[in-house]
């Protein structure tokens, strides 16, 4: 059977790490099945990249992800109201972007550690049974690894996206996909194809079309 997003057919190249790509989405079926939460840091074009992961994953992607009956029924109490967000709100995968929580960032960097910024979150939200998708284009961003290892003191299993030399990071990951590439530019093109099928995956296993 075709992977439903066609990866492996639409970018060759991802055949070298197709073993770990499927790993990784193994472990954030079992994580959603489990009714656990997916965490996502990285910086710059990666902090993007998971903002872009969240959204893809807490709303409808290739889905409208409708509200089950039971669901909608509960809404219904609310009248009016909840007659409106029976009939607009969707399914989601439980996702949260470590990158976006300013107020706590910007706190902690000035009064303790810039470079624990993720992992003061992931230590304070994460639980057995989270996933933590660590994104790092070198495999070697401080502040990425520093959340690795909170992650893991937690029990939270952590998905790494890097580069070919996986720098660091790889080795402490519990899955580390290394796109086929040194060039960060490169990398980052491979990675969005990569997060879309994981996804893309999630959304087709667990929401009815």
């Amino acid at each position: 059977m075709k992977s439903p997003y066609f990866l492996y057919e639409r970018y060759p190249a991802l055949e070298s790490c197709k073993d770990d790509i499927e790993k990784a989405a193994q472990a954030l079926k079992e994580t959603f099945k489990n009714g656990g939460t997916i965490y996502c840091c990285g910086n710059g074009g990666s902090a993007a990249d998971c903002e872009h992961i969240v959204g893809e994953l807490m709303k409808g992607f290739l889905k409208k992800r409708p509200l089950s009956g039971e669901e909608k029924e509960r809404l219904a109490v609310f009248g009016e109201e909840g007659e409106f967000l029976a009939g607009r709100l969707q399914g989601a995968i439980p996702a949260v972007s470590l990158v976006n929580s300013v107020g706590l960032g910007t706190a902690f960097a000035n009064d303790v550690a810039p470079e624990l910024i993720f992992a003061q979150q992931i230590y304070g939200l994460g639980k057995i049974g989270d996933v933590m998708i660590a994104i790092s284009t070198s495999g070697n961003s401080k502040n990425v690894i520093y959340a690795i290892l909170a992650a893991k003191a937690k029990g939270v299993k952590v998905v790494g996206l890097t580069g070919e030399g996986g720098g660091r990071m790889a080795p402490l990951c519990d899955v580390a996909i290394k796109a086929p590439s040194n060039s960060t530019p490169e990398i980052q093109e491979y990675h969005l194809p990569i997060y879309h099928y994981l996804c893309q995956l999630l959304e087709k296993e667990n929401f009815a079309e």
